[in-house]
């Protein structure tokens, strides 16, 4: 049905329809991106459920123990997440007093904020200490202790289910298998001065940083990751 306008328009505006559909665009996106952003009317619960973790490195005698509290979102429901929410770093050791507190403080600032928080993870492990970083048990390189939180950060949100476990897949799986199966038959595994699981003498892989490097049908195998030089 037309309508006749006999007088001056003066001003309009667009209708809200628009723009409200717009919005549900918007959130349909950060949902099929299990994007979940936060505001200031996310307080605090009484409880949160969380994680601690130990980090024993040996650049100090005492250990650092990492809590990570989670926050349960649409609790009792079908869209009940689970989400970061704080962090707090313990530790006998006051040398990094500082700037362990400053680092958890923008760490929890970060995952209160909410969006995708897992970029926190890269960032952090690409801190090098300039005075050399150092092997875990096992056989692991870390450049440095704030690389060393960013992965235990890391193993919190894949226990979570923000991150996919970043691993060989199932076909590299089995061949690692059968590549140290064979080896097992050849030379007897013995642990290295650092407790590693792999062979005495395994070379560095540069892709998961871990001494599990060896020679193989004249070929240096990641028996980690499953990493070859021969492609």
């Amino acid at each position: 049905m037309a309508i006749k306008i006999e007088k001056q328009i003066v001003e309009y505006s667009v209708a809200k329809e628009q723009e409200e559909l717009a919005l549900e665009a918007t959130t349909k996106v950060e949902q099929e991106n299990n994007i979940i952003h936060m505001h200031e009317k996310v307080e605090r619960p009484e409880m949160l459920f969380g994680s601690t973790y130990k980090i024993k490195t040996p650049l100090s005698e005492h250990a650092l123990y990492v809590t990570i509290n989670d926050i349960i979102l649409n609790r009792g429901t079908e869209h009940e997440v689970r989400r970061p929410f704080e962090v707090f770093i313990n530790s006998k050791n006051m040398d990094h007093f500082q700037w362990i507190v400053a680092l958890t403080k923008i760490i929890s600032a970060v995952f209160r904020k909410g969006g995708d928080v897992t970029f926190l993870v890269e960032e952090l492990r690409s801190v090098f200490d300039p005075s050399g970083g150092y092997f875990k048990k096992g056989g692991k390189y870390m450049p440095s202790l704030v690389a060393e939180i960013g992965d235990v950060i890391h193993c919190h949100l894949v226990m979570i289910g923000l991150l996919k476990e970043d691993g060989p897949d199932e076909h590299q799986q089995k061949l690692i298998n059968e590549k140290r199966a064979q080896y097992e038959e050849s030379i007897k595994m013995k642990d290295t001065e650092h407790g590693s699981d792999f062979p005495e003498g395994s070379q560095l892989c540069m892709k998961c940083n871990t001494k599990a490097m060896i020679q193989m049908d004249g070929c240096l195998t990641c028996l980690n990751c499953g990493e070859s030089k021969c492609g």
